[in-house]
């Protein structure tokens, strides 16, 4: 059979001491799920709190109560000392990611009356800038990363059709894996999404040839693949389960290294070269927004600033530089009307400054 995809458990609170900050655990997670927040979300903050916990137990910190401000602050610039295994340091994303899961916490704590008193209500975040996108793909970059899968193979098949979809529509790679049979239609070229980022469903459009290939898939691969009962998902691995996230990572990492275009990347790479390309191509970036579900437009905005197209188009036709250019690199020979020769009459040679 299947497996099915477990859900993550604030276990540890079970064996803590009433009271303490690990104890409190469970009933956050509790607490999340009945106010609508996804296993997704509170899985990634568990593992923020969990670090969180650890260092104010070193320093023998145990209870909320005992957590002040002064704590919390020495935390923060823990983070901002902290080095990943490679040995840079954290993020300044990352660093935000944490103290935001150590704030969602504590405001449980206190809207729950387990504590008079937030001492994260007034803590100073770090600022996180505007980044760009590192890599977008070109359109023969991405048409080389696409023909990497060998389509000779059954496997070779199902790849070549997780690219296409990811391409096309752009989806997330967590939309990917959760895709189910009735969400994609073929005839009318749509695919569904099922609770995406933010629990929000939306309708994006697919290609022609990603439906062709999916169609292939569907018919030739599929098929033997699946193990009864069919858990009806769309995509699934060599025992006929759930692909797992960081297995469609490693997966797309591979294909995209294997083309040999010099980039690196995974999912979201296809996320950002559909936005870069459609606007590049005059799409309005409102309709963009649309496909990639961002609840504020300024979101989509960021591809505005890698898709520079039409800016190159305006400076070449506008700046001054541009009519100049042509005499500074070539400038036109005057005839020598002197019958003296050249040599007598080229200016003398000043010595160079430096």
């Amino acid at each position: 059979m299947a497996r099915k995809r477990s859900t993550p458990k604030a276990s540890p609170s079970l064996y803590a001491n009433p009271g303490t900050l690990l104890f409190y655990l469970e009933p956050y997670h509790e607490w999340q799920l009945v106010r609508g927040f996804s296993e997704h979300t509170f899985a990634r903050g568990l593992n923020h709190l969990r670090k969180f916990i650890r260092f104010c137990e070193e320093r023998g910190v145990n209870t909320p109560e005992e957590v002040s401000r002064p704590v919390v602050e020495r935390y923060q610039r823990h983070l901002f000392h902290v080095q990943t295994k490679a040995g840079a340091p954290l993020s300044i994303r990352a660093q935000l990611s944490y103290l935001l899961a150590v704030r969602g916490f504590f405001r449980y704590l206190a809207k729950e009356r387990i504590l008079l008193y937030n001492p994260t209500a007034d803590m100073d975040l770090p600022k996180v800038g505007r980044r760009l996108p590192r890599n977008v793909l070109t359109v023969q970059e991405a048409e080389a990363v696409l023909s990497a899968p060998e389509v000779e193979e059954p496997f070779g098949i199902r790849d070549r059709a997780i690219l296409e979809v990811l391409y096309s529509t752009g989806i997330r790679r967590q939309e990917t894996v959760n895709l189910k049979l009735y969400d994609v239609d073929l005839e009318n070229r749509t695919v569904f999404i099922r609770e995406g980022k933010g629990k929000k469903d939306r309708v994006v459009p697919i290609g022609e040839r990603a439906c062709l290939w999916l169609s292939k898939y569907l018919r030739e691969v599929r098929p033997r693949l699946v193990v009864e009962p069919d858990p009806q998902v769309l995509f699934l691995t060599h025992a006929g389960e759930f692909l797992a996230p960081n297995y469609l990572t490693e997966l797309v990492q591979r294909y995209v290294e294997a083309s040999g275009i010099g980039k690196k990347g995974s999912c979201h790479l296809f996320r950002h070269t559909m936005a870069t390309l459609m606007l590049e191509g005059g799409a309005d970036v409102r309709y963009v927004q649309a496909m990639l579900g961002h609840s504020q437009l300024s979101t989509t905005e960021i591809y505005t600033h890698v898709s520079i197209r039409k800016l190159k188009e305006v400076h070449e036709k506008t700046h001054p530089a541009k009519m100049k250019a042509a005499a500074w690199i070539d400038p036109p020979v005057e005839e020598n009307t002197d019958s003296a020769p050249a040599a007598e009459k080229r200016p003398e040679e000043k010595p160079s400054p430096f």
